[in-house]
């Protein structure tokens, strides 16, 4: 195949394909320094991408930031992690997204405080998670977001 004749992948493809590989990365229960590298790589062109697809929505952009909160705290680094976690929560609230948005940007935001070791902070964003939990209706998403949240390690 030649360059010229390879297929052209829309944003929103590339969105898509590279969203899905860090969670490939993100499922491995060890990671070298090249595979956590190539994670927040991924995670940042994810994201961008989707800033590119015209009929983004502000929940595509929630789920991004929320990505790129993950990645940060997986690869140990609490002040990126909280960064994301910001974000994300402030287009999920500014948008009014439904609650399991906005749970998993508390979630988000309970484990960079994990890693920054600010107890009061993680104790404070996981109720509000809680919360966030009791209004969700999908009974499968709710046990997500708990599974998630008992995944937080407080050091």
């Amino acid at each position: 195949m030649t360059a010229s004749s390879a297929p052209t992948l829309s944003h929103k493809q590339l969105a898509a394909n590279y969203f899905n590989a860090v969670w490939e990365l993100l499922d491995l229960n060890v990671r070298t320094k090249e595979e956590e590298e190539k994670m927040i790589h991924l995670a940042h062109a994810s994201f961008w991408h989707w800033t590119q697809v015209q009929d983004h929505t502000p929940r595509n952009i929630s789920i991004g930031y929320w990505q790129l909160s993950r990645v940060y705290a997986t690869c140990r680094n609490g002040e990126r992690a909280g960064y994301y976690a910001e974000r994300c929560l402030e287009v999920s609230l500014e948008n009014k997204l439904e609650p399991f948005y906005i749970g998993y940007a508390y979630e988000a935001l309970g484990r960079a405080d994990a890693l920054l070791s600010q107890k009061d902070q993680l104790r404070k964003h996981i109720q509000l998670a809680m919360e966030y939990i009791q209004k969700i209706e999908n009974q499968t998403e709710k046990e997500m977001l708990m599974k998630d949240l008992h995944g937080i390690e407080a050091d």
